[in-house]
């Protein structure tokens, strides 16, 4: 799974294993080392939720990226190639959140 940060926003994009896993699962998740210990480590994810709202949620070293669980399962099971919402985030600051298919990537 791809993370990419660019200006006011944020880009998952999965494998078609990895989308074939959030779909079997309900999340799918890399841990990428910054340290010698666990603690360094950054850890992001998605994952479904059962809220009908996009969330993120961030801290002690993790990102995850929480989606509807209907928009999830509607995602996964078509050729739907994408997900985005815009979110509010402090101070009245947009977000926008982007999760898409990477099919094309063999990794």
């Amino acid at each position: 799974m791809k993370l990419r940060f660019e200006d006011n926003s944020i880009r998952l994009r999965l494998s078609e294993a990895e989308v074939a896993h959030f779909a079997q699962t309900g999340r799918v998740a890399v841990v990428v080392p910054l340290g010698l210990s666990s603690r360094e480590n950054l850890t992001y994810a998605l994952e479904r939720s059962e809220t009908e709202e996009f969330r993120i949620t961030h801290g002690a070293g993790a990102i995850t990226i929480k989606v509807p669980a209907a928009l999830a399962t509607k995602w996964t099971s078509t050729d739907q190639n994408g997900l985005s919402a815009t979110l509010m985030m402090a101070e009245s600051q947009p977000l926008k959140v982007l999760v898409e298919k990477d099919l094309d990537c063999r990794h």
